[in-house]
């Protein structure tokens, strides 16, 4: 019995050393970045929180509502980006952007897509080596992460909207393939035929299962679909975003280890967040929070926009509806 007991704890010891390393290994894979501090305190007032009865399991949920800028880049660093087609010369823009807004309670979401060809004026952003870019009117959207980097990219989502941006979250073009390959792949409709050279998806109308690389692809079709505008291609990301939700939602991470390690491993190897998020802990602090959210209480939806005056090519924010959509988030 002593010797059984002995064995028990030594196994017990290698277990907890495991998890220790697993949680470390976990966490340093994570870039975070200090914005509230690069920012200070010109900006839109932050949501109240306070914790609320749990609506299934009992357990107190936050009360306030949450808002999460959402950045996907292509970010050419690394071979496994460049041949998946990120950004030329070394350089990162925001491909996708998305603001999600979780709803008090973090029963409901909705996520609202800024197409990156919308012209806005871009604020003066704090650079990494002290100084500050220019205030640009007219600036492509997504330039002010090239400009700036999250910092920049921040500020200027809340300069356009007026509403707070309580976390930061970016993954680039691996580690988003990673992920969809790690879930198993991932389960969608297209109500059209895809053929786009550039993502290099060939998809005819119908449902679908997509490995990483294909799911990758999928996001960034635009010129295989409709008018060949980033707005198409936003459709197709929405419909991707849900169809991932559905997918973490039946993949029963909880009970394999292993799987959900994989998956742990896939998004915390390419992520970047603000440092409000950027440990293991609080992303399992944050997804806690959100387990009494379904895909079906999610709601996805794109900025109003109307073209450009001076260029047909590009998009402004239609107004008033745009900035009623903001008020409605705050």
């Amino acid at each position: 019995m002593r010797t059984a007991g002995l064995a028990l704890a030594a196994l017990l010891v290698l277990c907890a050393g495991a998890a220790g390393w697993v949680y470390w290994q976990l966490s340093d894979n994570i870039t975070g970045v200090d914005i509230n501090s690069a920012l200070g305190d010109d900006r839109p007032p932050r949501a109240l929180t306070a914790p609320s009865p749990g609506a299934a399991s009992g357990a107190p949920l936050p009360a306030g509502s949450l808002n999460i800028l959402v950045l996907g880049s292509d970010s050419r660093d690394g071979a496994e980006n460049g041949a998946l087609g990120g950004g030329e010369g070394g350089s990162a823009r925001s491909d996708t952007a998305m603001v999600v807004h979780l709803d008090a309670g973090r029963t409901a979401a909705t996520v609202v897509s800024i197409p990156r060809d919308t012209l806005v004026t871009r604020p003066s952003c704090p650079l990494a080596d002290g100084g500050e870019s220019a205030e640009v009117s007219g600036a492509m959207f997504n330039s002010a992460y090239t400009v700036g980097g999250p910092v920049c990219a921040v500020k200027t989502v809340e300069s356009l909207t007026g509403v707070r941006m309580d976390h930061y979250v970016e993954i680039d073009f691996a580690g988003f393939a990673r992920l969809v390959d790690a879930l198993g792949g991932v389960t969608v409709t297209t109500e059209e035929d895809i053929d786009d050279e550039q993502s290099h998806l060939r998809l005819a109308a119908g449902t679908h299962h997509l490995d990483g690389e294909q799911a990758l692809g999928l996001a960034r079709t635009r010129h295989g679909i409709g008018d060949g505008s980033d707005l198409g291609r936003i459709e197709l990301q929405h419909t991707l975003v849900k169809a991932l939700l559905a997918r973490i939602s039946r993949a029963g991470l909880t009970s394999d280890p292993a799987r959900l390690y994989e998956v742990a491993d896939a998004v915390t190897g390419s992520l970047t967040t603000d440092t409000g998020l950027d440990s293991l802990g609080e992303l399992i602090d944050l997804g806690s929070s959100l387990r009494e959210l379904s895909a079906d209480r999610v709601t996805t939806v794109t900025m109003p926009v109307v073209p450009a005056p001076a260029d047909p090519n590009r998009v402004v924010a239609d107004e008033p509806e745009a900035s009623e959509l903001w008020a409605s988030l705050r």
